[in-house]
């Protein structure tokens, strides 16, 4: 009867830790709505979201000092910046009771061995979609990004990224991701200058919208966006270019200074159940990592091209890369952007 009624204060301590406000600070356009209120309605815990367009924006956000955001949403190349850069606090992920829900591909991953910081959120892939009712032509190449043919001057899209940018015009001019070869970034700087011309816009918001009104007929994207477009514009195709797409990993992390751990921990654990899980793959349109989830997902996410990649598809998880490539893939960017 002890053991029993300690174990009742500590459901009942921890449940009151927990109460009041989750402050949410995630990628534009990412989080279902009604995940949030399922959470809400669950657990008592209210939910405020706050989004960013980039990790560079995040990064640069918690580097400033901003505090009061309790769960923040990395990409896996990124995490280790965060953890050395002391911005990120453990959340011990194996000791949640929902981490054997995580299927063991996503368990102890490199960028995060033992899970110390992180659990997976969303993952996929970053290439780029074209509307194949304008150009009909060969897209699995980054050759029509960045050579384009004259029917796309002023109608591109690419992101306001070099993280996301920046590997695609390396692997076109035959380099390696994380290179430090300040002759890589000038052939890379060449190839972004020559396609200026062609480029409507740099941003990383409204791409949704700018594809489906037609106000950019080739955007850099990501695989599950890209089905949503889809879904609005049926001549929009995904590109698996043959130089290597980057694949990407988002995660769910513990914010340093988090003003509600407990929330925090509590929705990270509950994110965990595969029926949660399935609901937010259902409205972003990406793979999640808990097993199980599949049943509970929308049938067309089972076979979608964005979703499924073709047989022999060059998806590569790119790694942490050294500072020295930071600084010189920030300093191509500038350039760019004068």
């Amino acid at each position: 009867m002890k053991v029993a009624l300690s174990l009742f204060t500590a459901l009942l301590l921890s449940a009151a830790l927990a109460q009041g406000e989750l402050r949410l600070y995630n990628w534009t356009g990412y989080t279902s709505q009604e995940l949030l209120q399922k959470f809400e309605a669950e657990t008592g815990i209210r939910v405020s979201l706050d989004t960013y367009d980039s990790n560079e924006t995040l990064l640069a956000k918690l580097k400033s000092g901003a505090t009061g955001y309790d769960i923040v949403v990395p990409s896996h190349n990124f995490v280790q910046i965060f953890v050395s850069e002391g911005l990120l606090e453990p959340i011990h992920a194996s000791e949640m009771a929902n981490y054997s829900n995580i299927d063991e591909r996503w368990r102890n991953p490199d960028w995060d061995p033992g899970n110390v910081y992180t659990v997976p959120w969303q993952w996929g892939t970053t290439s780029f979609a074209v509307d194949t009712a304008l150009y009909d032509g060969d897209i699995d190449t980054y050759e029509v990004l960045f050579n384009p043919p004259e029917v796309f001057r002023g109608r591109i899209g690419m992101f306001d990224s070099w993280d996301e940018v920046l590997p695609m015009a390396l692997r076109y001019t035959g380099s390696e991701i994380c290179t430090t070869d300040p002759e890589a970034f000038r052939r890379a700087l060449e190839v972004l200058e020559a396609q200026e011309p062609y480029v409507k816009v740099y941003t990383s918001e409204g791409i949704l919208e700018n594809m489906i009104a037609g106000e950019t007929a080739m955007n850099t994207y990501w695989n599950g966006a890209t089905m949503r477009v889809r879904a609005e514009r049926p001549t929009v195709r995904y590109a698996y270019p043959v130089e290597g797409v980057s694949g990407w990993m988002d995660n769910l992390a513990l914010a340093r200074g988090a003003p509600n751990k407990e929330a925090a921990l509590t929705f990270i654990n509950w994110f965990l159940e595969p029926e949660n899980a399935a609901l937010q793959s259902n409205f972003a349109r990406y793979a999640n990592a808990v097993s199980g989830a599949e049943a509970f997902m929308d049938e067309p996410l089972r076979t979608a091209p964005e979703i499924v990649p073709p047989e022999g598809a060059n998806i590569i998880f790119s790694p942490t890369c050294p500072e020295e490539y930071i600084r010189l893939a920030d300093r191509v960017w500038t350039r760019l952007k004068q």
